[in-house]
């Protein structure tokens, strides 16, 4: 999706200052925004993609103004208000105006946080064929706009790089995240030389890698 969330390599943004210090949250509502979100993940009613989109598709005036977890926030008001979790009414008001529905897994214990943090969600799978590249490869990535969910940022498409390391078959993310099934495709990290991406100013010295899907790479 080339949306307001592909920010990667696009300039008038001004500088990324860092904050000595930083907090894990700036405000209470951002922990309890975190601990919403990752309780109706637990819920089983979206996967980490469908989530994923749900943030990226805000309107690009909206997204660039909000927060990181006020995109969260908007994110998850849109996943529970097109599932029938919650209503326009129960979100603006905080409160439930009925019965919460059934869901395909139930609410999450206290008890269980911890262990449920510390499971993780492991997203490799069976490979559904032979590898096609390997290290040191030189691959080209493809030029696609799709209307979707993609983990291929706009300004690594149609540049050539090196396969540096390959991770074996994960969940597509673009699949998965348009309701079309998890489709695991093998996983690699790719080299792209700095001058590749921004030109003979760049300097020569840099590069940028890349976890990239092989649906997203063809030979060079």
């Amino acid at each position: 999706m080339n949306g307001a969330h592909d920010l990667g390599g696009m300039m008038g943004f001004g500088p990324v200052d860092a904050e000595p210090g930083e907090p894990v949250f700036h405000a209470d509502w951002e922990s309890r925004v975190l601990a919403v979100t990752l309780a109706m993940g637990a819920l089983g009613e979206w996967s980490i993609d469908v989530a994923r989109q749900a943030r990226e598709s805000q309107p690009p005036a909206q997204y660039l103004i909000s927060s990181y977890y006020q995109i969260w926030l908007a994110g998850l008001e849109k996943l529970m208000a097109a599932r029938g979790l919650a209503s326009a009414g129960e979100l603006a008001s905080g409160w439930a105006g009925g019965p919460a529905r059934p869901t395909k897994h139930p609410p999450l214990a206290a008890a269980n946080v911890a262990k449920a943090m510390t499971a993780g969600s492991p997203y490799e799978r069976p490979a559904p064929a032979p590898v096609r590249f390997k290290r040191g490869d030189k691959v080209m990535t493809k030029n696609i706009n799709p209307t979707g969910h993609t983990r291929l940022p706009r300004y690594l498409r149609h540049h050539e790089g090196e396969i540096i390391a390959v991770h074996g078959a994960h969940v597509f993310p673009d699949s998965n995240a348009a309701g079309k099934g998890e489709d695991p495709q093998w996983l690699y990290t790719v080299k792209f030389a700095a001058s590749e991406l921004w030109g003979p100013d760049a300097d020569p010295r840099d590069s940028v890698t890349a976890d990239l899907w092989e649906p997203y790479l063809e030979s060079a």
